[in-house]
């Protein structure tokens, strides 16, 4: 694997995807202004706590702050308990449950489209996702181009995030992604005031409803909680779809088992999330001074959680380099933990397992084109084919 990561291209920051640990899991990087913290322990205590390591990380970049009111993902209790069950209902496994006929008959319906030879992108990895999650919104899903527009340019720079000084190419990536996420709220905020005036069966129009303690959400906060489920709610699952793939056809005896033995099909995806974390780091603030992994960090500093480095912890995982679909446990973290553990994930898991299942039914001998190379997004901040050449016949 670890000379796959190169063929590949995979950004050279993913230094644990080539079978190398950090000298220390938690260190601080002069040349960005963060601490980076790689360790599995050391991660899921940072997650765990969010009174000492906070999610409100656009207090750091203020810049960046125009969009935080409403984003779940900023947020720290007690309003995020307040905002989470809004939503957490469209996501509850019953209604997900619900939701396999659709996924199936997308799935099948996409599939349809497939020659001998795909691009498993282009033809199903990326419309699923996003269909599902923009018919749960109530978002034409036929406005997928642009999304793919607006979510591809957010997450193009080929660089970490800098708290320092940022070079000429920096700072333009992060003029143009801010731009972008400002198409995006504010397609979502007409959308918003359309449900207003006129309200339908779907999400958008539950959370003009909603109130908390009394009090309606204001449209800055429904816009941005929409463009985290939007974007969130289906490049996951675009990731995951991919990396499952890739891991398999690049292990063929494990591909092998998977195909004598379906029922390892959510084990191999649960190993995909180990061995290619989709999200590679989430950010925290330090509230307070506090101690991490042996070392004294003071408040007021961000941090990087390599969670994708902490799903490689030999403390954590025996044979952390080796891809295995029988692994027992597999606490993975590529979901993340705590109270912030993804909201989508039973329903990214759901596609997951039907688009393998339903590949390998139409396709039995499904396997990667040898000639024409896996491109993987160039963000060090996520792992995940941006192409992925099948051959199918």
């Amino acid at each position: 694997m670890t000379a796959l990561a190169d063929t590949w291209g995979i950004n050279a920051a993913q230094f644990w995807l080539r079978g190398e640990r950090p000298d220390h899991e938690v260190r601080y990087d002069e040349s960005t202004g963060m601490w980076e913290v790689h360790g599995y322990p050391e991660i899921l205590r940072a997650l765990s706590d969010p009174a000492t390591f906070s999610s409100h990380t656009q207090r750091l970049v203020p810049e960046a702050g125009g969009f935080s009111e409403g984003n779940l993902v900023q947020m720290d209790p007690p309003d995020h308990q307040k905002l989470r069950k809004l939503v957490s209902h469209a996501f509850t496994p019953k209604v997900v449950a619900d939701l396999e006929p659709r996924i199936a008959g997308l799935t099948t319906e996409l599939m349809d489209g497939m020659g001998e030879k795909s691009e498993l992108v282009t033809d199903l990895a990326y419309p699923l996702p996003v269909i599902v999650i923009a018919e749960l919104l109530g978002v034409p899903a036929s406005d997928r181009d642009r999304f793919k527009r607006w979510v591809d340019g957010m997450f193009n720079s080929t660089n970490k995030v800098s708290l320092k000084d940022r070079s000429p190419e920096d700072e333009e990536y992060f003029n143009s992604a801010m731009e972008l996420v400002g198409e995006l709220v504010a397609y979502l905020g007409e959308h918003v005031q359309e449900r207003r005036q006129r309200p339908r069966e779907d999400l958008l129009t539950k959370l003009v409803e909603a109130e908390v303690d009394g009090v309606r959400l204001s449209d800055a906060e429904i816009t941005n909680f929409g463009m985290v489920l939007l974007v969130a709610g289906h490049i996951t699952t675009t990731m995951l779809l991919g990396n499952t793939l890739l891991c398999l056809d690049a292990h063929p005896d494990q591909f092998e088992r998977v195909r004598a033995d379906r029922s390892l099909v959510p084990h191999a995806i649960e190993e995909s999330l180990r061995f290619l974390s989709p999200f590679a780091a989430v950010s925290r603030v330090t509230e307070t001074d506090t101690e991490l992994g042996g070392v004294r960090i003071p408040a007021d500093q961000m941090l990087l959680l390599w969670v994708a480095s902490a799903n490689r912890d030999p403390r954590q995982f025996t044979d952390p380099n080796a891809f295995d679909v029988t692994r027992d446990p597999n606490p993975q973290i590529g979901f993340g933990r705590g109270i912030h553990f993804c909201l989508g994930a039973p329903l990214a898991r759901l596609e997951g397992r039907i688009a393998l299942n339903l590949l390998l039914d139409r396709f039995p001998r499904l396997r990667t084109d040898p000639d024409d190379a896996p491109r993987f997004l160039p963000s060090p901040n996520m792992t995940g084919v941006s192409r992925l050449p099948l051959l199918l016949g």
